[in-house]
């Protein structure tokens, strides 16, 4: 249970019968929802499940019409939302962008955080010239600039494609290796993400099942509220991280202990 998690010295945030609604429209009901250090965790669901709610609540921007979140004390998070809107007649180059994150930030560490999303070179570029896989490195730069413990993700491969979403996951996956954090994330991308989480929670309104991605892919709220060729998809797919990718996607170089997503139980959800 979260309330008992809360007391492991590993839990980041851990949510507890949650209840959320917009007027007398039910958002969510009876969710749980933890998240450790080291962790990835993945919540996927159709539109309308709620996602984006939860999100808005761990964050503390929305409180619950029920249930609790605890937070580590002093926790810090990094953001990264689901759309960023800037004015397209605005000038801004990636520089300026980031530093407009954090008033007064020293340009070396404007740098470090390029440096840690493998983006350095865009530094200068401006940002509406920026493919889609290339800003969502530079968003990733200003959540990390926080120097978070626990980064949360909506979206994060939104807008870019297949081998940049490749790119980006595998990126995440070594952001929390490299630091230990914890990263909770929004994801449609149901055949690419099983490769790049440790747990899986589909929510639906209320958390329909939960656990490791193969066995969210065989049980039957998942295959209900997809469909059987989505279960089949994410089901087969996979994809060994034993390499690096550039900003397009491509493979660069080996890396040394890479490995897929743990096994586990199910835990599935009335």
């Amino acid at each position: 249970m979260p309330a008992e998690a809360a007391r492991d010295s590993e839990t980041l945030v851990a949510a507890e019968h949650l209840e959320a609604r917009y007027g007398a429209t039910l958002a969510l009901t009876h969710v749980d929802l933890t998240v450790s250090a080291g962790e990835i965790v993945t919540l996927i669901g159709p539109n309308g499940a709620g996602k984006s709610t939860l999100v808005r609540i761990i964050l503390g921007l929305m409180e619950p019409s029920a249930g609790r979140v605890w937070r580590r004390p002093g926790l810090r998070i990094g953001y990264l939302p689901q759309r960023v809107a800037i004015d397209p007649v605005l000038p801004l180059t990636v520089r300026r962008f980031l530093g407009l994150a954090r008033p007064g930030v020293a340009e070396a560490e404007i740098r470090d955080a390029l440096n840690e999303v493998a983006a350095a070179e865009l530094i200068d570029h401006s940002v509406h010239d920026l493919s889609g896989g290339e800003f969502q490195r530079v968003l990733l730069a200003r959540a990390l600039m926080r120097r978070p413990q626990l980064l949360v993700l909506d979206e994060p491969v939104q807008g870019v494609d297949f081998g940049g979403q490749i790119a980006l996951y595998d990126l995440i996956g070594r952001l929390r290796r490299r630091h230990g954090l914890g990263v909770l994330m929004v994801s449609h991308d149901l055949h690419v993400v099983m490769a790049a989480t440790d747990r899986v929670v589909c929510l639906n309104r209320h958390v329909c099942c939960s656990g490791a991605p193969e066995a969210v892919s065989r049980n039957p709220a998942y295959t209900e509220l997809f469909g059987a060729a989505a279960a089949r998809g994410l089901a087969i797919y996979s994809h060994d991280h034993d390499h690096e990718h550039d900003l397009k996607g491509a493979v660069v170089h080996p890396v040394e202990g890479h490995g897929g997503a743990p096994g586990g139980k199910v835990e599935p959800r009335p």
